[in-house]
């Protein structure tokens, strides 16, 4: 039978687009639908964004400083509206980027919605095409729980875009995204209160480092409030009303929803077409990422299993080669480096050291906390943490932790000899680069545990 396209994608972020370019580039007829923005979440309303909004946070700390080091003169004044429309100008020249990687390769971009008629069909503005493959890579979505006046909330989407920056902010979270704005608008000068449902906030991560990350949170002054959480909001002109759980009431100017997202699979037509979806609607596919319809594949944040760009544009490198060049890749989720920007940066790749234990019963930890050099001068008392963890009976280092500034820059490096099944060996006789904070991974000699 003869398709429109040997590839639909549905959905233009990081997984789709290098998708969609990849099998192009290998000879198929490639579409590609979007109806918000090219380069999806990551680099409109995620990751780039976030980052850009860090570096400008912490430039509040290196103006302070700055007078230990000789530097003096008058303080300097934040405009929230230069660095937050540099910001889109930024996000603007990347989408012409993606829209240049498309459109190179022969890739048919399609800036409108697009929903599954049935297997092969796929309806648009009223229109339908035909595909021999389609690819579902529509992401994710911030979930707002309901509680009386969960309305008067904003979400990370928003928050890129405030048209004013708010003198008192209340974030409601405790995964990354929460901890990472808690730092941002700390950093601009908000007075910042997080709250969180549970004991401790990074579930997931290591206990350490999730406890070193609470201590200098506290430190630097940002309200942090554990077991809490939010029973109602009543807007009163341009304030928050906050009651919490615990009988106290905050006044803010803005909250913050950071509870996690869920797969953004609603009006797809998945259900039409007959693929199959899990309790938070994410698409369930197998290990070649291919749903319960044969030639109806999904990857990224829309399957529910590892939500970071990078493992998106990996499995979307899976779908192009497996399906146009008749290779058989996988994407292995073991030792996948991470990094939280919160401040101090989280860099963490391998298991946390509670599962660490669990799968190797005879653990060494080897553990060091100290002051940055450069704190050694400007006073302040913000600490790093660097943590590795080594099987005993095999001498391999199966996990390495750390928190401080640049943590994902050094932790990268970490990743690839921890792939590389590196052993303690190989670290303590690597010489290091001094002085550094990074040299302290190969200068750990004695296990604390």
């Amino acid at each position: 039978m003869d398709y429109d396209y040997d590839l639909f994608v549905i959905g233009a972020g990081s997984g789709g687009v290098r998708a969609a370019r990849m099998s192009a580039a290998l000879g198929a007829s490639v579409a590609i639908a979007e109806d918000r923005y090219l380069g999806g979440t990551c680099v409109n309303v995620g990751c780039v964004p976030k980052k850009l909004f860090v570096y400008g946070s912490h430039f509040k700390e290196d103006f302070e400083d700055a007078s230990a080091y000789g530097w003096s003169g008058s303080s300097p004044e934040f405009d929230w509206s230069v660095l937050r429309d540099n910001k889109t100008k930024e996000i603007k020249r990347l989408n012409g980027i993606y829209h240049n990687l498309l459109t190179s390769p022969g890739v048919e971009i399609i800036s409108s919605k697009a929903r599954l008629k049935d297997a092969h069909t796929v309806q648009i503005a009223g229109d339908t095409v035909s595909a021999d493959k389609i690819l579902v890579a529509t992401g994710s979505w911030p979930i707002v729980p309901e509680f009386p006046g969960s309305q008067h909330m904003i979400t990370s989407n928003e928050a890129f875009y405030l048209d004013n920056f708010p003198e008192r902010v209340v974030i409601l979270g405790g995964g990354y995204i929460a901890v990472e704005f808690a730092g941002i608008f700390h950093g601009l000068g908000a007075e910042t209160t997080l709250i969180y449902r549970g004991d401790l906030f990074l579930r997931g991560f290591d206990k350490g480092v999730r406890t070193f990350v609470f201590d200098e949170l506290r430190e630097k002054g940002i309200d942090v409030r554990f077991n809490t959480n939010i029973e109602s909001i009543e807007a009163n002109g341009h304030e928050r009303i906050v009651r919490l759980n615990t009988g106290e009431t905050l006044v803010a100017d803005d909250v913050l929803c950071a509870t996690g997202r869920n797969p953004l699979t609603k009006d797809l037509g998945l259900r039409e077409a007959g693929v199959a979806t899990g309790s938070n609607g994410e698409v369930l596919v197998d290990e070649n990422y291919r749903s319960s319809v044969k030639n109806i594949f999904a990857i990224g944040d829309v399957i529910g299993r590892v939500q970071l760009t990078p493992v998106a544009i990996a499995e979307g490198m899976c779908i192009a080669y497996n399906q146009f060049n008749d290779e058989n890749r996988r994407v292995s989720y073991e030792n996948i480096p991470t990094a939280v920007f919160c401040q101090p940066n989280i860099g963490t790749v391998g298991p946390t050291e509670e599962r660490a234990r669990e799968l190797y019963p005879r653990l060494k930890v080897y553990e060091s906390t100290f002051r940055a050099m450069k704190h050694t001068l400007s006073g302040r008392q913000e600490r790093m943490l660097m943590k590795l963890l080594v099987d005993e009976d095999t001498d391999r280092v199966v996990g390495a932790h750390m928190v401080g500034p640049d943590a994902g820059e050094i932790i990268q490096g970490l990743g690839v000899a921890i792939s590389a099944k590196a052993t303690k060996a190989d670290f303590d006789t690597t010489i290091g680069i001094h002085p550094t904070a990074a040299e302290e991974f190969v200068t750990m000699r004695e296990a604390i545990r």
